[in-house]
């Protein structure tokens, strides 16, 4: 059981490509970081395996089924999307915000039962905004709205999560518990997707790791060999060290000359 982009390419301007073949596979039970540069095709990525955008070339496959075929309600209840940066329209209480993630479940003309309430509810206390529920969403910090948004994706309780930069503008425990979170729950089953601008986070709690570097793949693999300094130098333009104990790399940090 697996999700499985093979070989897609993207273009949002004909013929000018933002993924060039690019093939990645998640299974349920374990987590893959996607790291690359900015521009380097890491959303994008993200929106093919879920839908919301259709490559040019190539195929997504569900658990074996083709991902377009399904309809969008029917794609929501096995692939879980969190993106970046989407904005509250309205008001609504930090509550109702993560109950959204189990539209998928109630269907268009249904109201949210009991069982709804009580996974939304799982859901904020996992990410520990269970003391904030009545809150409008509009008066959280931003790293507290991320927080919602990470809930609110828990909440729809698709074998399959995407995250675009869960560990962003947050502060380091809640990173920590984000991330730790995130680890439980492939523990538990589910596959998860994440890009990241933080390859520590990656070598800590990540399966596997694809490199990317201008839409194409550079590196995939365990994340102690895909992020040696050589290959993160080759991504990001910069030279990185990698600080070890002797038996594996511990951190990863860029290399100050001088």
């Amino acid at each position: 059981m697996s999700l499985l982009a093979r070989a897609i390419s993207f273009a949002y301007v004909p013929e000018k490509y933002v993924l060039t073949e690019v093939t990645v596979e998640v299974e349920r039970g374990e987590i893959l970081f996607l790291l690359g540069a900015n521009g380097s095709g890491k959303t994008t990525l993200l929106e093919c395996l879920c839908g919301v955008r259709v490559p040019q070339h190539g195929t997504v496959l569900l658990d074996g089924r083709e991902l377009f075929k399904l309809s969008a309600r029917e794609r929501a209840k096995y692939v879980a999307y969190v993106p970046q940066f989407p904005e509250a329209a309205f008001a609504y209480t930090v509550e109702e915000m993560v109950l959204f993630g189990r539209a998928p479940h109630v269907g268009p003309f249904g109201r949210p039962g009991r069982n709804d309430w009580e996974r939304a509810y799982r859901a904020l206390a996992l990410v520990g905004l269970d003391g904030l529920s009545r809150r409008p969403i509009t008066t959280l910090s931003g790293g507290e709205k991320r927080l919602a948004l990470i809930a609110r994706g828990i909440a729809q309780e698709a074998p399959y999560l995407l995250l675009d930069e869960p560990d962003a503008h947050l502060d380091p425990a809640n990173q920590h518990r984000v991330l730790s979170v995130i680890a439980n729950l492939a523990k538990e089953g589910l596959g998860v997707v994440a890009t990241t601008h933080n390859p520590n986070s990656a070598l800590l709690y990540g399966k596997r790791v694809l490199l990317l570097r201008a839409g194409k793949t550079l590196a995939e693999g365990a994340p102690k060999d895909a992020l040696s300094a050589e290959l993160l130098k080759e991504a990001y333009g910069i030279p990185f060290q990698i600080v070890g104990d002797g038996v594996g790399p511990r951190a990863i940090l860029p290399k100050v000359e001088g």
